[in-house]
């Protein structure tokens, strides 16, 4: 993933030109792709063979319209999905939902601008909004679907909740806070007949389906080891999972309106766009401050004793620091693994089942972890660095056989805090070749040698300086083949999944299923949460082939679901 730019680029030809040969795994697309519509909605469609819409959109509620939510809500397309209802019990989270977020406008635009709406009256007059209780959401009859998009620990209750009172249901990842969940979930929807899916989009990536492509049809040889990373620059006060507590907005609101006034006293001077901007940043602030009256505690939130702040002051974790800080307590979240890790885990698996008869997915044996908290204060529980490396059997093992123990491919995976360098995606290493997948958007493709580099420092015009080249070993490297065939950003397949789960709700049967069922998101689960014990345990665990079954009660935590297997 740190390549030169010439590298890079080669890198890029190669996998153009794979796209665009008798390789490519629907040659049909290709003057779509090379035209850059793999940028565009409704690719999706032909790409995975559902249709372009469905006739009469699903009736969706959105259940959790924070961060993640609004990206969702980014990803509709309505000629799938129609948004009759949402349930956030935070204001800012209602107003964001309509609004969409000024700080992430493209990724987060809101309902007005993705639905049409010119007021957000106008649209509340088609969605209802249920700010007290998600359940009122899902007593009204308009809803045939929702999106959850709740803290982890409550994905299990809303799923459930929804599932039995006749709702199909698309959850974000994780699929839930512990396997014995996942598998109530997945009873549960067996039970009521609903479809269940969860949001790891890595499923509808048509990047990293090409990517599968490529190594069924053995351009990579034997696989034998992936190495996969999320690194990201979060420090102690710019923390991406830390955003602001009402109290520490308050003081940059005032800030804020004192720019105002200075500029409306300027009027002649200011550009009304800046005005414009910085109203629409105030009245975003003036929501994460009404956050204030919310009760947490009514919903389940707890206040939390025994933690310090960046100087070493005794810290209090109130209900409501619990609820917009989620993501930082064992309780409530899942740490790296649960929202990065689980992600390219869930990759690195559809990688290793590229190599096997028909796709049969392929299940870990075992993982080792290390994770620490080693920039951050205790001001949460989470580790800020994990670093795992998980054995998987390739297609030459089996496991009543010694012999072949030693057929064994290798995965690591690093996610770390403080340094983004390298960013995240995943390298596949193959006899004949390699495979990067770069931040979801670019695939670079090289024959063996490509990525055996030697950097080395120089002296140039008396200063000292890196110097980047092949290796003495690996031949001086390849030249670039063929055209470019993909071009524009490619969509990262949140979209296609919204859309996959509308179609199969309007066109039911056996074979219609979302990519990520409850059997493929248990699977996932299972990987993330155990490599969490094997952090916490500091020791190796071998993963139970029962853990993976639905109808199994073996769980790895030791606790049976609730629910009875069909």
């Amino acid at each position: 993933m740190n390549l030169t730019k010439e590298q890079r680029e080669t890198g890029k030809e190669n996998a153009h030109a794979v796209l665009g040969s008798e390789f490519t795994r629907r040659d049909f697309l290709l003057g779509s792709i090379a035209a850059g519509v793999a940028s565009g909605a409704g690719l999706g469609s032909y790409y995975f063979g559902y249709g372009k819409s469905v006739g009469n959109p699903v009736r969706v509620g959105i259940i959790g319209t924070g961060d993640e939510g609004g990206v969702l809500i980014g990803a509709l397309n309505p000629n799938y999905v129609d948004v009759v209802a949402i349930s956030d019990i935070r204001p800012y989270n209602v107003h964001r939902a309509f609004h969409g977020d000024s700080g992430s406008p493209v990724a987060r635009p809101g309902l007005m601008k993705k639905y049409g709406y010119a007021t957000e009256d106008a649209a509340r007059k088609h969605i209802n909004v249920y700010d007290q209780d998600y359940m009122d959401l899902l007593k009204d009859s308009s809803v045939e679907g929702v999106i959850i998009a709740l803290p982890l620990f409550i994905h299990d209750k809303a799923a459930i909740d929804a599932m039995r009172l006749g709702k199909h249901v698309l959850t974000e990842k994780l699929m839930a806070h512990s396997v014995h969940q996942c598998k109530e979930m997945s009873r549960v929807a067996h039970e009521t007949n609903v479809l269940l899916a969860t949001g790891h989009q890595r499923h509808y990536s048509i990047l990293y389906d090409n990517a599968v492509e490529i190594i069924r049809q053995g351009l990579l040889g034997e696989l034998h080891h992936i190495r996969a990373q999320w690194h990201r620059g979060n420090l102690p006060g710019r923390d991406s999972w830390s955003p602001r507590l009402p109290e520490e907005v308050e003081a940059v609101l005032k800030r804020e309106r004192d720019n105002l006034a200075a500029l409306r006293a300027e009027l002649s001077d200011a550009d009304p766009s800046e005005i414009d901007a910085l109203l629409t940043r105030i009245e975003l602030m003036e929501r994460q401050v009404s956050d204030k009256a919310v009760d947490a505690a009514k919903y389940g939130y707890e206040t939390k004793t025994g933690y310090s702040d960046a100087d070493g002051n005794p810290l209090t974790i109130t209900p409501l620091h619990e609820l917009i800080r989620w993501r930082l307590f064992d309780r409530t979240g899942g740490g790296l693994m649960a929202e990065l890790g689980s992600h390219q885990l869930d990759a690195a698996g559809i990688f290793v089942s590229a190599m096997r008869e028909g796709g049969q997915k392929a299940l870990p044996l075992s993982v080792s972890a290390l994770g620490g908290r080693t920039l951050f204060p205790h001001d949460r529980d989470v580790d800020d660095h994990v670093y795992c490396m998980y054995e998987f059997p390739t297609p030459a093992y089996v496991h009543d056989d010694p012999k072949t123990h030693d057929k064994k491919l290798v995965v690591t995976y690093s996610s770390i805090n403080g340094n983004p360098f390298g960013e995240y995606g995943e390298v596949v290493l193959g006899t004949k070749g390699t495979i990067i997948l770069e931040n979801e958007q670019n695939m670079l493709l090289f024959p063996p040698n490509m990525t055996d580099t030697k950097v080395s420092v120089a002296k140039r015009n008396g200063k000292v300086a890196l110097q980047t080249g092949p290796s003495p070993t690996s031949g001086g490297g390849s030249a670039a083949v063929g055209k470019q065939a993909l071009d524009g950003p490619v969509s990262r397949g949140y979209t296609e999944e919204i859309e996959h789960w509308a179609w199969c709700i309007r066109n039911r049967s056996a074979e219609n299923l979302p990519r990520c069922h409850p059997k493929v998101a248990l699977g996932d689960a299972v990987i993330a949460l155990v490599t969490n014990i094997a952090i916490r345990d500091r020791k190796p665990i071998a993963f139970d082939p029962a853990w993976f079954d639905i109808d199994s009660d073996e769980t790895p935590e030791g606790v049976k679901p609730s629910v009875k297997p069909a």
